[in-house]
C-alpha cells in the first residue's frame, strides 16, 4: 500500500514543476485528496452500499470542488491539477497516469444507456475546460486541447482540438510535456482559407470590370 502511495505522489511529481515535495502533494493538493476520496468510496460502491459511497464523493466534491462518482473506474496515477470544476461520470473508465486539468467534465450527453461516458485510455492529458461526452474511447497517450468539446472517438497518440473538437495530427509520438496551448485550430484554418480565396475572388471581380470599362 505504501509503495503505490509513494508511486502515485511521485508520478505528480514528475508532471507538476510546481510540486516541491511528497508531503506537499500529500497534504494540500486537491485533486490528490479528491482521488484518495475516490479509492474509498468506490469500495463501498463495489460492496453495494452505494449511500456510504455518495456520501463519501459528495463530501470530497464540497471540500476539493471535485465531483468522481463513486462508479467510476480510475486506473494508476490520476493527476488532477488545480482541479476546480472537473466532472467525472458513473461509468466513465480512465487508464493510468493521466492528466486533467480544471473545469474538465467526462460526462454523457443523455441520450445513452447503459455506458454512457467515456473511456480514456493510459497518459492522455486532458486541458482545461475541456468536455468529453459520451460513450466513446480517447486512445492512449491522446491530448485534448483546452477548451475542446470532444463527440467521437479520438485514436491514439492524437491531438483533438475545437468546438467541436476534430484531430488535427496523429504522428505516433508519446507526448511528455503539459502543453495547452500549442496546437493547430482547424476552424482558424478554415477561416485563414476562406479569406484568401475571396480575396482572390475581389481580385477576379476587379479585373473584369476594369476591361469592361
Amino acid at each position: 500500500m505504501f509503495d503505490r502511495l509513494k508511486e502515485e505522489l511521485d508520478s505528480i511529481m514528475e508532471r507538476d514543476p510546481a510540486a516541491r515535495s511528497r508531503a506537499e502533494v500529500y497534504l494540500l493538493y486537491s485533486g490528490f485528496k479528491a482521488v484518495r476520496s475516490y479509492r474509498k468510496a468506490n469500495w463501498f460502491y463495489k460492496h453495494n452500499m452505494k449511500f456510504i459511497a455518495r456520501w463519501i464523493s459528495q463530501r470530497a466534491r464540497r471540500k476539493t470542488g471535485i465531483e468522481i462518482h463513486p462508479g467510476a473506474t480510475i486506473g494508476k496515477g490520476l493527476f488532477i491539477d488545480h482541479g476546480m470544476g472537473v466532472v467525472i461520470g458513473e461509468t466513465t473508465e480512465i487508464g493510468d497516469y493521466c492528466t486533467i486539468y480544471q473545469n474538465v467534465t467526462l460526462g454523457g450527453t443523455g441520450k445513452d444507456q447503459g455506458k454512457r461516458h467515456p473511456t480514456i485510455g493510459n497518459h492522455v492529458l486532458i486541458g482545461s475546460g475541456a468536455k468529453v461526452l459520451g460513450p466513446f474511447r480517447v486512445g492512449d497517450n491522446a491530448r485534448i486541447a483546452a477548451g475542446a468539446v470532444v463527440l467521437s472517438e479520438v485514436p491514439e497518440n492524437a491531438t483533438a482540438v475545437g468546438v467541436p473538437a476534430k484531430v488535427v495530427r496523429i504522428n505516433g509520438i508519446k507526448y511528455q510535456e503539459l502543453d495547452q496551448i500549442h496546437f493547430t485550430d482547424p476552424v482558424s484554418q478554415k477561416i485563414t482559407a476562406l479569406e484568401e480565396k475571396c480575396s482572390e475572388l475581389e481580385k477576379k471581380i476587379e479585373s473584369l470590370y476594369l476591361m469592361n470599362n
